[in-house]
């Protein structure tokens, strides 16, 4: 089809994922409205300030909203909230929900939604920001055969990779739940792992350069110790924060499915410790600071 039939397209939450989505869009030829209560980040979107605006409540004629915001509570503000999208929007958009939330939320969102004749899909990404620039995110989704019929388009210019996980809105958020258990894990072993190594005295870089060619590698160990090495911890690719809300919703499921999560627990607290320490608005790879803290090592410094 030819993305100016649409309609309008509008993005709420204009991040380091949110911005390359909406970018991604506009590339595609989407007609795009980019949402974000910073003003910062809106002009990053549209300098010019056409096809920008702090208010979702401007988004209500759009035909979908791409929800890329940071949790479920301002999910819930966007759609429910006294401005809410839900009770204007005309019956048939869709809202592509792409945060990530508790499985169980993602459901009751769908159906209350459903209830006012709008489309929902369960939509959680995956990638980081350059991926989103390039429009080449992985996608974990699910719902109606409706839903993934209306917002197959977009996914075709945000994702390189769309899972189609099943038709109940919840699946997507759950297989998301447990890719950033594996995150979570991953940066705080590997930020202990490098603590330890320099408690030792192995020269990081040195160390860094090994483990990239051993087994102990993993993705995350790869793409995070560079920013230790580097001192990097402003700005965020993504935050301490971000961790301490998804770790969160893992123990919060597992506890409710009576299931040990004893690895999740330990990085959770990690995150915690580095929240209460002041770094919560830090690149995720700050938990290799509390080691610091806590001990005689030095970091390396950014410049």
């Amino acid at each position: 089809m030819n993305p100016k039939d649409y309609g309008t397209v509008g993005v709420i939450g204009l991040g380091s994922m949110g911005l390359g989505m909406a970018q991604s869009l506009k590339r595609a030829g989407f007609d795009v409205i980019g949402c974000d209560v910073s003003a910062a980040a809106r002009a990053r979107f549209a300098p010019d300030g056409d096809h920008a605006t702090g208010s979702a409540a401007d988004l209500a004629s759009c035909e979908a909203i791409v929800s890329v915001v940071i949790n479920a509570d301002q999910v819930e503000a966007i759609l429910f909230g006294s401005d809410g999208l839900a009770k204007s929007m005309r019956r048939g958009a869709i809202v592509i929900a792409c945060s990530t939330v508790a499985p169980a939320f993602a459901k009751s969102t769908a159906e209350a939604l459903a209830a006012r004749g709008l489309l929902y899909l369960d939509a959680p990404i995956s990638g980081g920001q350059a991926k989103a620039a390039a429009g080449a995110l992985t996608v974990m989704a699910s719902g109606t055969g409706a839903a993934f019929a209306k917002a197959g388009p977009l996914m075709d210019a945000m994702a390189e990779t769309v899972y189609r996980l099943g038709d109940e809105p919840g699946q997507g958020s759950s297989v998301k739940m447990i890719n950033q258990l594996l995150a979570g894990v991953h940066i705080a072993a590997a930020s202990e792992a490098m603590a330890l190594g320099i408690k030792v005295g192995i020269d990081p870089q040195t160390l860094y350069d090994v483990i990239c060619k051993s087994a102990g590698c993993s993705w995350m160990f790869e793409n995070r110790v560079p920013r230790i090495l580097a001192g990097a911890y402003q700005p965020p690719q993504s935050s301490v924060n971000i961790f301490t809300k998804d770790l969160g919703i893992v123990l919060d499921t597992a506890r409710r499915q009576t299931f040990p999560t004893p690895l999740a627990a330990a990085a959770y607290q990690l995150f915690t410790m580095a929240a209460a320490a002041g770094m919560g608005a830090d690149d995720d790879s700050s938990v290799v600071r509390v080691y610091e803290r806590l001990s005689d090592i030095v970091l390396p410094k950014g410049q």
